[in-house]
């Protein structure tokens, strides 16, 4: 079978099992990186594909992996050669993931904090901005990934309860009472009568890389290192605050619809200051 044909296969097995548009095309992207490296290491790069993948092949592609990529690039790039073996018939030859320390800090800081996420949210009403400003709002203050805004109906705004169905999980995100009246209020400004709030003038949802774009605008603005902002990290700011109000993890994995706790473990840490401090303060150095 051609390279094409298993591309389709698979996309069709992903589709199957009913994956976000949104992985299917990361799934697609990392299993063509094991091509573009097959191609390289053989001596054909053409001709029949699946039947000529070994064992042997698989594990120095996962070493040239460790050596080319973060380790937790790494680890979701087999994710994604997994499935396609799966998809192919070659599920005994999946591969392990690598295990790595549980990470409890950044190595570098690339968190947004309060003060420059207010600055952002100025910074866009400053120009006009109303939509743009309202949908970091409203990413900051419920903890929704970017490309949940779409579930956000007028309806749902008037219940004051979303409902978010997103990798494969089923959840409820509730509006804070603020946010809920600025929602209300843009609705009516908009003349929106029912679906979607934020939409384009074609009526389309807002595309999550032109919120990526308007926010690296408005960094220089605000004065905030552009390697900050971008929506996941307002994200990232809604969950470090829920914790160190609440210290509740198990409550906080729920908001944020993670399957995982270890995924949600990282809004624990105060970061590798904090870690240090702690270190010095054992003084155990003569």
């Amino acid at each position: 079978m051609e390279r094409k044909e298993t591309m389709k296969l698979f996309e069709g097995y992903l589709i199957e099992r009913e994956n976000a548009p949104a992985t299917i095309q990361k799934y697609k992207t990392d299993v063509k990186t094991f091509f573009r490296y097959m191609s390289s290491h053989q001596e054909s790069a053409d001709g029949e594909f699946a039947e000529e993948i070994t064992k042997e092949q698989l594990l120095q592609y996962k070493n040239w992996l460790i050596e080319h990529y973060a380790l937790s690039s790494v680890n979701s790039m087999l994710v994604a050669l997994n499935q396609y073996l799966v998809c192919v018939g070659l599920e005994r030859w999946k591969l392990r993931r690598v295990k790595t320390q549980r990470k409890i800090y950044e190595e570098v800081p690339k968190e947004l904090n309060r003060e420059e996420y207010f600055r952002l949210i100025a910074a866009a009403r400053s120009e006009g901005k109303e939509r743009l400003a309202l949908m970091m709002e409203t990413m900051c203050s419920t903890g929704i990934r970017v490309s949940e805004l779409k579930f956000f109906t007028v309806e749902n705004v008037d219940s004051g309860i979303v409902r978010v169905w997103n990798k494969g999980k089923y959840r409820l995100v509730v509006l804070p009472e603020k946010l809920c009246d600025k929602l209300k209020q843009y609705i009516r400004d908009q003349k929106l009568q029912s679906g979607m709030v934020f939409i384009t003038r074609n009526g389309k949802a807002v595309d999550r890389s032109n919120i990526w774009r308007e926010m690296k605008r408005l960094s220089e603005r605000a004065e905030i290192p552009k390697e900050t902002v971008f929506p996941h990290n307002l994200r990232h700011l809604f969950g470090r605050n829920f914790f160190h109000l609440t210290k509740n993890l198990v409550l906080l994995a729920d908001i944020l619809g993670h399957s995982s706790m270890e995924v949600t473990r990282i809004y624990a840490s105060d970061g590798i200051a904090s870690w240090r401090e702690k270190i010095e303060q054992l003084n155990l150095v003569i």
